[in-house]
């Protein structure tokens, strides 16, 4: 699928009236440069879509034998204005389960996620994702 197409507006990450730019909406290089997330909003929501991997042969599955090309693995991420950081879900793929989690853009190009079990943050691992700004192929492949 050719970059335009995914980065087209779709419905499900299309921006709402009401819900302006969040410093932690556009493209985002995961923390080990194996995978790009395209964060917006959804609805009164952010959710992020996996749009880019790096990979060798067929493209990679989730645990159901889906695509994870274009799979929405970040959901329901609102906005905790007393801590300043989005809190919502992410989805491992491999093994199907869903993990309590925190976005907050630190700066313009940076953005820290923190997944964590039993809604407890200290039960869990920050990442740090960059800012975006290379090509995608077809099917998700990353230069």
């Amino acid at each position: 699928m050719p970059l335009l197409a995914l980065l087209g507006v779709s419905q499900a990450m299309a921006q709402t009236a009401g819900n302006p730019p969040a410093p932690e909406e556009g493209l985002w290089l995961a923390q080990d440069h194996d995978g790009v997330f395209q964060i917006g909003h959804c609805g009164d929501t952010l959710c992020g879509r996996l749009i880019g991997m790096l990979y060798d042969g067929p493209v990679p599955k989730d645990v159901w034998g889906r695509s994870q090309c274009g799979l929405v693995m970040l959901t329901d991420f609102r906005l905790s204005k007393d801590e300043n950081v989005w809190r919502g879900h992410i989805l491992d793929p491999e093994t199907g389960r869903t993990y309590d989690a925190r976005i907050h853009a630190e700066s313009a190009e940076v953005l820290k996620l923190r997944g964590f079990i039993l809604g407890i943050p200290l039960f869990g691992k920050t990442q740090t994702w960059t800012r975006y700004h290379g090509t995608i192929g077809p099917e998700c492949k990353l230069p």
